[in-house]
């Protein structure tokens, strides 16, 4: 017997929940003829004002999967319609999902990443998907300097240091551009460290905090190559100078190293993405 969700599609239909892939504030993705399908957000209550906000915001995103056409490492977009996206099926689903199902050892603990926007194929490789909150920039934008509302390259450096931060400790971290600002404020800010976590005797720690030390990183491209100096197989390298990730002596298995290689390969890549298409899209969240 098939459990309906509390979603419905533009037609009012229900939605079985074995179809539910996931969803987020404005759109649902669902299982649909071997395709990932994502379609504005509605439930029962949703009135007519917040669906057609839900359709723009989908459209928007069509709009952004045609200025990155096909790029390598973003989950490929089949087909579009007026109010739906048909994208590949990535058949390993998210990242956070994968690493919380297959947790290593102690002392890493995967089980909190920042983002679920991060795919897995059949093959493990990872894809980037779901650009509703990006927002599209004439070409040719000097990606360095622009700031838009207080978005810029150095709030996305910001923002990709705590999902590192998650990543390597399991804790959530939140890198919060409007915290202690009134809510009818539309202008984002660099947050004060103090609201941040230590990143003393942690794996990256040092990349991590220069991540949230405004300029220190002048792009993505910066970061990109200090994590391409990490030696995955050096327990020492940490980026905190010297950092025992491991307890002395303790055997690494190689199933442990593999999915410490999946997580920091996430990493990796999500900083060659954003240096990749800084020019093209702005993501603002």
């Amino acid at each position: 017997m098939k459990t309906s969700s509390p979603f419905v599609d533009l037609d009012g239909n229900a939605i079985p929940n074995n179809q539910v892939l996931g969803y987020g504030r404005s759109g649902l993705v669902v299982f649909r003829d071997g395709m990932a399908v994502k379609m504005p957000l509605r439930y029962m209550s949703t009135t007519d004002d917040d669906v057609n906000i839900n359709i723009e915001v989908i459209q928007r995103e069509q709009d952004v999967y045609r200025r990155l056409r096909y790029c390598d490492g973003v989950v490929p977009c089949i087909s579009t319609s007026k109010a739906t996206l048909q994208l590949e099926f990535m058949k390993n689903g998210d990242l956070r999902t994968y690493l919380a199902r297959n947790r290593p050892l102690s002392p890493f603990n995967f089980c909190d990443i920042a983002s679920r926007n991060f795919l897995l194929a059949s093959d493990l490789s990872i894809y980037l998907c779901d650009f509703t909150e990006s927002s599209i920039l004439p070409l040719g934008t000097d990606m360095e300097t622009v700031d838009d509302n207080g978005y810029s390259v150095q709030t996305d450096i910001g923002l990709l240091g705590a999902v590192i931060y998650e990543i390597v400790t399991g804790e959530r971290c939140q890198f919060d551009l409007f915290k202690d600002l009134p809510l009818e404020a539309c202008r984002a800010t660099w947050p004060q460290r103090t609201s941040l976590p230590s990143t003393q005797n942690i794996w990256l720690g040092a990349i991590i905090e220069k991540c949230w030390t405004k300029g220190a990183f002048q792009n993505a491209n910066r970061l990109s190559e200090a994590l391409d100096s990490i030696n995955l197989n050096d327990q020492s390298t940490s980026g905190n100078e010297r950092y025992d990730c491991c307890e002395p002596g303790k055997k690494i298995s190689s199933q442990y190293i593999f999915k410490l290689a999946v997580a920091f390969g996430a990493i990796t890549i999500i900083a060659i993405w954003v240096w990749r298409w800084s020019s093209v899209i702005w993501s603002s969240s």
